[in-house]
């Protein structure tokens, strides 16, 4: 039987942003949903697990809780009540959704509103509250047909609805209106993936569709593929029938775009794993040593490798032929040789496939064996949380593959605490993982490194947060920036040096001063325990600028300064970080002014006279029509001392003059 997976499948953009959004939220606070994450029942109790709660309403909110709008979009009355009961919100609604309830806003405006749509899903809820309360949503052609004739309207679609019956419907509408104005609102995501899984469906003798029954775009996917070809929609690989695959030979594999990829795996393994279920069922651990070599199908086997090639590894059983194990039975890993894995004249232990082949070898795999051996181990692991390592196999969509004896799989939200950007800089790593669980059954291993890093944050936090006092100088690294400051790694746990800290002149941005990556020495300002919260300073490294402002800005000195703020009052000149003086409206300018932008403008370069300094209220007075008086009257003495003395004239010399005239 040969499965063929859908090259589109799973995660959809919007669906994975939001649960990347929710695990980065739920790291630094207490987070709810509004409303199921996502239509998967199992992914909503993963995240449960991880401490996104969910409520039904904003109310139901706890103190401290950060509600976080899943990738549906709510109505604009959510964040205005969130707003009102000052409840922190972070919005995951999906791009394309957030484009499509801006269109319906704008539209409402002039037009008729309708929504192509489930009008019971929440995502067609939410649009129309943004179109308002005459906005109509309409699911078949027939209500289409039913609409009473409008003088302009303008139509959107659900983000999932199927281009076909958006398109009928938009057509049907013409016919209502003098004035029609389509928005195509389709995901692109969305109609990709119901074109690839129709052409698919066309190929294939069964579908198996996997997905949340209750999720909209998972029931239109299966639909689509129901019209090709035999489907069935199940939620998880327990679900699977094996009459459904009696004398088929190709199964097409798709999922809904709320469909992890862990759930998509295991249910490509089970049916995978079907033919051979049989001879899993044969094995028995206790038995092995009984069975050693006798070659049937299931049977354990050990031989010595004769020869290793590019693709294949051939293995002396003292049979009358040599046994086979091709590269993808050889080990779980991908992209490595098999002389990576094995060497002539190893012993190495097999399970038998088939007995014979056309040209009469055995078909064994070391990876089977090997995940038996593993089997008992991993069971272990599971039950005590051991740790165990396991070097990293693959990357994969949603995670890692790892070797732990057995095909195990790391869910990217499990690699490390915060989010993964690049999961691709892990392979080939050894991780140190916890087995979180295991299903021999379903052969089924997912496992955690992030639980043994948190546990370990974990202490080291609250060793550092027993140690520090207030005051304290530390180094650390710069882990990430955001608009109100910078975070400092301080060797596994992250203080906070706020934008405020950072310097005594006022920051617009943490970057202006520190970036990511850079090595800092900060003080320790605060140290809460119960809320496990460090906060640093770096300006306080530094002397404050006003500690000589006294000396350096006495009365009557004649300064210069860059205008950097304009108010109605006055204007703010710098005269160094963190030294701002103020000129009021009345010291601008021996003559009225109206307005300060008439006489100085942000930029201009400034000179004033001090006539003010008090730094224990950290203010100093300038005056621009002062400074200018002075420069005046130094200017005219300067003159008046410049002009030459006149001639002394006595009594006689002017008698003298006269008689001669």
């Amino acid at each position: 039987m040969k499965i063929i997976r859908a090259e589109k499948a799973g995660f959809c953009f919007g669906v994975k942003r939001a649960l990347d959004m929710a695990e980065r939220t739920v790291v630094s606070s207490s987070a709810a949903s509004l409303g199921p994450l996502i239509h998967n029942k199992q992914v909503v109790e993963k995240m449960e697990k991880q401490g996104v709660r969910v409520v039904g309403e904003v109310k139901e909110t706890q103190n401290g809780d950060t509600l976080i709008i899943r990738s549906h979009g709510v109505p604009p009355d959510i964040y205005q009540e969130a707003q009102r009961l000052q409840v922190e919100v972070v919005d995951a609604t999906c791009p394309f959704v957030q484009k499509a309830q801006r269109l319906a806003a704008e539209a409402s405006k002039s037009s008729q509103v309708i929504v192509v749509g489930d009008r019971q899903h929440p995502e067609v809820q939410g649009i129309l509250g943004w179109a308002g309360i005459k906005s109509i949503a309409i699911e078949t052609l027939g209500e289409a047909m039913e609409l009473p004739f409008y003088e302009k309207l303008s139509v959107l679609a659900q983000t999932t609805q199927p281009a076909a019956n958006f398109h009928s419907i938009v057509e049907e509408l013409r016919k209502h209106t003098q004035e029609l104005k389509v928005h195509n609102t389709i995901c692109n995501a969305t109609e990709e993936r119901q074109t690839v899984a129709r052409e698919l469906a066309g190929k294939v003798d069964v579908m198996i569709v996997v997905g949340g029954k209750n999720s909209a775009n998972t029931r239109k996917l299966a639909g689509i593929c129901a019209e090709h070809t035999k489907t069935y929609l199940i939620e998880t690989a327990d679900e699977l029938e094996n009459n459904w695959f009696e004398g088929v030979e190709t199964v097409g594999l798709t999922a809904g775009a709320s469909t992890p990829d862990w759930i998509i795996e295991e249910v490509y393994n089970k049916m995978s794993n079907m033919e051979n279920q049989e001879m899993n069922e044969i094995m028995n651990m206790e038995d092995w040593a009984a069975e050693m070599q006798s070659l049937h199908r299931g049977a354990l086997v050990t031989g010595t490798v004769v020869k290793v090639n590019h693709d294949e590894v051939f293995v002396d059983l003292g049979w009358k032929s040599e046994g086979i194990i091709s590269l993808k039975e050889l080990t779980v890993s991908s992209n490595v040789q098999p002389s990576d894995i094995v060497a002539v004249g190893d012993k190495i232990q097999a399970v038998v496939l088939r007995v014979e082949n056309e040209e009469g070898n055995p078909i064994l795999s070391k990876r089977r064996a090997d995940e038996f051996a593993a089997a008992d181990r991993l069971k272990e692991y599971a039950e005590t949380k051991q740790e165990i390592q396991g070097k990293v196999a693959e990357v994969v969509k949603g995670g890692l593959i790892v070797d732990v004896g057995m095909r195990g799989f790391v869910p990217a939200s499990q690699i490390q605490p915060g989010y993964v950007e690049d999961l691709n800089q892990f392979k080939g790593q050894t991780l140190r993982m916890r087995v979180i669980e295991f299903d021999p059954s379903k052969r089924r291993v997912v496992l955690s490194q992030k639980e043994i890093l948190q546990e370990e944050l974990a202490v080291k936090k609250e060793h550092l947060l027993e140690s520090l006092q207030e005051g304290d100088v530390i180094s650390g690294t710069v882990k990430r920036l955001a608009q109100f400051g910078a975070f400092i790694d301080l060797g596994g746990v992250d203080g906070l040096l706020h934008v405020s800290d950072i310097a005594y002149t006022r920051v617009k941005h943490p970057s202006e001063y520190v970036n990511v990556g850079d090595e800092v020495e900060v003080q320790v300002l605060k140290v809460d325990k119960e809320q496990g919260k460090i906060s640093l300073g770096l300006k306080q490294l530094k002397p404050s600028p006003w500690e000589n402002a006294l000396e350096k800005y006495a009365v009557g000195t004649l300064v210069t300064g860059k205008v950097v703020r304009i108010a109605t009052f006055g204007a703010f000149v710098q005269l160094e970080d963190g030294v701002d003086a103020l000129i009021h409206i009345s010291q601008l300018s021996e003559k009225r002014v109206n307005k300060v932008e008439d006489i100085v403008k942000v930029g201009d370069m400034v000179q004033a006279k001090v006539i003010e300094c008090k730094p224990e209220e950290k203010r100093v007075s300038l005056s621009i029509r002062e400074a200018a008086e002075e420069a005046q009257a130094t200017e005219d003495a300067e003159l008046l001392a410049s002009q030459p003395e006149a001639p002394q004239v006595t009594i006689g010399d002017a008698i003298q003059t006269e008689s001669e005239e």
